[in-house]
């Protein structure tokens, strides 16, 4: 039974940092690209991150572009979004997620994945 968890959110100031840990349990993150998403209220989920299996083409969306890196410890079967320069419009649940189309799949859309964590809530407020 594949089980992925997203945590590490909470209450952060806007200019702050986080760091979001992704672990999984029966599947290993090292056959399978790794995306990170996010849900505001009422918005649909939109992809923000990913990481593909060979850790060769790691993809943001715009708007995290230069604040935002997501990274794999391969060992401890972990992915990682850290998160700087936080802003209030970051302030959403945030998931993680695998996908397994080959090994440099990078794509943000949610539709292409097909085991999903349940969230952590990130707020960004003063």
């Amino acid at each position: 039974d594949v089980q992925l968890q997203a945590f590490g959110g909470g209450l952060v100031q806007p200019g702050g940092s986080l760091r979001l840990s992704c672990t999984a349990s029966g599947l290993t993150f090292g056959d399978y690209t790794i995306g990170w998403f996010r849900q505001a209220a009422g918005m649909e989920r939109e992809g923000i991150s990913s990481l593909n299996t060979g850790m060769t083409r790691p993809n943001y969306r715009d708007s995290v572009k230069g604040r935002f890196i997501i990274s794999r410890d391969t060992d401890k079967n972990t992915v990682y979004l850290q998160m700087d320069s936080l802003k209030p419009e970051d302030t959403a649940v945030y998931y993680c997620a695998a996908a397994n189309l080959g090994r440099e799949f990078n794509g943000l859309a949610p539709s292409w994945y097909n085991y999903w964590g349940k969230g952590t809530l990130v707020t960004v407020s003063s």
